[in-house]
């Protein structure tokens, strides 16, 4: 069976976070931990193995690589605070900071129980993410290197096999993260569980499929544009409930401090039509939407030879007869982008906001007769 897809709308990810405003002095630092829960649970801290969402969500607190993307998608300095690119665009030489140290571990053997990351991290982090024993699903973000060395403790150098334009936003991937080398051959498969890495947070507890506890890196090199060091929160609490509806009564309770996504089943209880918070909640919940790449469609069967869906015309009728703004209002209470601009949604190269089919009823109709009288 064969489908045809056209696009309906490039739905947004909403976040849900509860404020609350008192007057009194709250001496305890309750409010400087971070609660949130993860429906999909979470399966390992190896960023080498950080392909799903949530697991994505769990490492990036750990752990930094060379770039980073901002909220914008452009790719910002993270521990490589520069670089530069060969003119054939093959051999790309990061500067790397001199200020990052890992988590605290006592394999480290240092007075300190810590030390400074080197390019040498990189190699052996690189290394570990194409070792078979490892079995890395992220091993696919170095097809096209060619090699990559530590020139001194403080330059890392990658040459491609060709140009790829990519590379630098593939390079901010949790599967790039450094990683120590005596931590990881300490603990082996277990690293998965014991994790260290340079991150604004490092692992405290973890009771598999019920809480994880991350904690504020004292060591973390990050700081705000008033020079105030980062991470503001203390901790990270993750709780591990499977269920969406336990999930928004604890929300709705204050016991949650942020959602990543609405299930249809309580959408119209927070949500007008238009996608507006309802009256009762304005004043306890923020209401954020970003853009997530995420499309969703209709697909029609093809059918047999005479199928009318076979003829261009009939298809386009279809397409014109179809209003997305209203069904996006309606279905999905406005969360969403209406995809009126072709398959490609906006934020992905491509783009094209004059391509598409807007609801356009004369049109649908103009092509549903030239249909009938090309059968």
């Amino acid at each position: 069976m064969k489908t045809t897809p056209f696009n309906l709308a490039c739905f947004c990810f909403t976040f849900l976070l509860i404020t609350a405003c008192s007057t009194q002095k709250d001496d305890s630092k309750e409010h400087l931990i971070f609660r949130y829960n993860e429906v999909a649970n979470i399966t390992t801290l190896d960023p080498a193995f950080a392909r799903n969402k949530e697991n994505i969500w769990g490492t990036n607190q750990i752990y930094n690589s060379l770039t980073q993307l901002d909220s914008d998608l452009n790719i910002q300095p993270d521990i490589a605070k520069s670089w530069h690119t060969s003119e054939d665009l093959l051999t790309y030489t990061f500067n790397l900071r001199n200020d990052v140290k890992f988590h605290k571990h006592a394999e480290f053997k240092t007075p300190d129980s810590t030390r400074q990351v080197i390019a040498s991290d990189f190699t052996h982090s690189f290394n570990r993410l194409l070792d078979p024993n490892v079995a890395s699903p992220g091993s696919w973000v170095l097809d096209k290197v060619e090699s990559y060395k530590a020139v001194n403790d403080t330059t890392f150098q990658i040459k491609l096999k060709k140009p790829f334009p990519a590379f630098l936003g593939l390079l901010s991937m949790r599967y790039c993260s450094v990683v120590p080398h005596e931590i990881t051959s300490f603990y082996e498969s277990e690293f998965r569980r014991n994790p260290i890495g340079t991150g604004p947070f490092y692992f405290k507890a973890w009771d598999e499929n019920t809480k994880l506890v991350l904690r504020k890196n004292p060591l973390y090199y990050e700081k705000d544009e008033h020079g105030n060091q980062l991470p503001y929160l203390e901790a990270v609490n993750i709780t591990f409930l499977p269920d969406k509806q336990s999930e928004f009564s604890l929300f709705i309770q204050g016991k949650l401090d942020l959602m990543n996504d609405i299930e249809s089943s309580f959408k119209d209880e927070l949500l007008t039509p238009l996608g507006e918070l309802q009256p009762k909640y304005q004043e306890k919940i923020i209401l954020e939407k970003n853009p997530f790449l995420n499309s969703i469609y209709i697909g029609y069967y093809l059918g047999p030879k005479n199928s009318p869906i076979k003829y261009k015309n009939f298809r386009k009728a279809i397409n014109y007869g179809f209003d997305r703004n209203t069904m996006v209002t309606y279905l999905r209470n406005g969360i969403g982008t209406p995809a009126t601009s072709g398959f490609i949604p906006n934020g992905i190269e491509g783009f094209n906001a004059q391509e598409g089919y807007k609801y356009n009823t004369e049109k649908a109709k103009k092509h549903l007769k030239e249909y009938i009288l090309e059968t």
